[in-house]
């Protein structure tokens, strides 16, 4: 039914796939996304193989059903499969059934992914929900290993909030990130960066001091800071979505699982809610100045 559709493949597969690295911070730049591939492979390369195999399963379901090229090429429908593919390798040993496994759920990230654009609409934006759906559907059955134990490092930890983004918790992973994002967006970059400050003081005063420094309170407020910055919203709209997505946190911690970076998107779909709303009181009161 889809064969004819392989004959409009993306004009450039590795920029395609470089892409999807980079929307995985909500970017379109292939220089960023090597950036967030060197990370993984510098700082987990067990990992590597994963991320790169939910990729590319998501490009070629995406190809394989017909959908949009140019969304295709942006990276669009690569990204949860990117996610997907880290966090499974991240907790299943490897075995004959890993690759299968992987190709699967990043095709499948592709064709949810797809659905959530065409019904989402602008008030419930698929971000990585996809992802976390897989994701929770993984943890049911295999649960992670446990955090190990690290120092105090204010710099470190800055560094492990951007890297946890993408699963990593070295402090290299997370510089190279942000090199890539600054590549990309500067100014959407910084305040990432100060996303994960945020995420990381409010650990530490919720006196939960070893996730401060592992960065696990740091990626959230930072994928929230990415989300706004980037669309050039006044500076006080960022800071209300990086609070709302730290605020939303400990309620998914209810959960028997991870709630990886549902706190994320649901402060996303707050603040696009929150502004639908605002706009017909806005509308009217222009009307009564008028």
């Amino acid at each position: 039914m889809y064969t004819k559709n392989f004959v409009n493949p993306c004009p450039d597969w590795a920029t395609a796939l470089l892409n999807g690295f980079s929307q995985v911070l909500l970017l379109r730049n292939p220089l960023c996304g090597l950036c967030c591939l060197l990370a993984i492979l510098l700082t987990a390369p067990n990992l590597v193989g994963g991320a790169l195999l939910g990729a590319l399963a998501g490009l070629l379901t995406a190809q394989a059903r017909g959908y949009d090229r140019a969304d295709r090429q942006a990276g669009l429908y690569c990204y949860n499969g990117v996610l997907i593919g880290i966090l499974i390798s991240a907790v299943l040993p490897w075995s004959v059934i890993l690759p299968p496994l992987i190709i699967a759920a990043g095709g499948l990230s592709s064709i949810i992914t797809h659905q959530w654009r065409k019904r989402g609409g602008k008030l419930l934006v698929a971000y990585t929900a996809p992802f976390v759906l897989l994701g929770w559907g993984t943890l049911l059955v295999v649960s992670p290993s446990p955090s190990g134990f690290v120092e105090a490092d204010p710099l470190y930890a800055l560094a492990r909030g951007v890297g946890q983004i993408f699963l990593l918790d070295q402090p290299l992973a997370g510089l190279l990130i942000i090199v890539g994002m600054f590549i990309a967006n500067p100014y959407a970059a910084l305040w990432a960066v100060i996303g994960s400050a945020i995420g990381g003081g409010v650990a530490l005063l919720a006196d939960q001091a070893q996730a401060a420094w592992l960065g696990l309170y740091g990626f959230n407020g930072a994928l929230a800071a990415l989300a706004f910055s980037r669309q050039g919203e006044k500076p006080w709209v960022t800071l209300l979505a990086i609070a709302l997505a730290l605020l939303l946190q400990p309620l998914f911690k209810l959960l028997p699982v991870p709630g990886l970076t549902a706190p994320f998107v649901a402060a996303c779909w707050l603040m696009h809610l929150g502004s639908h709303l605002a706009q017909p009181r806005q509308r009217n009161a222009s009307r009564l100045h008028g």
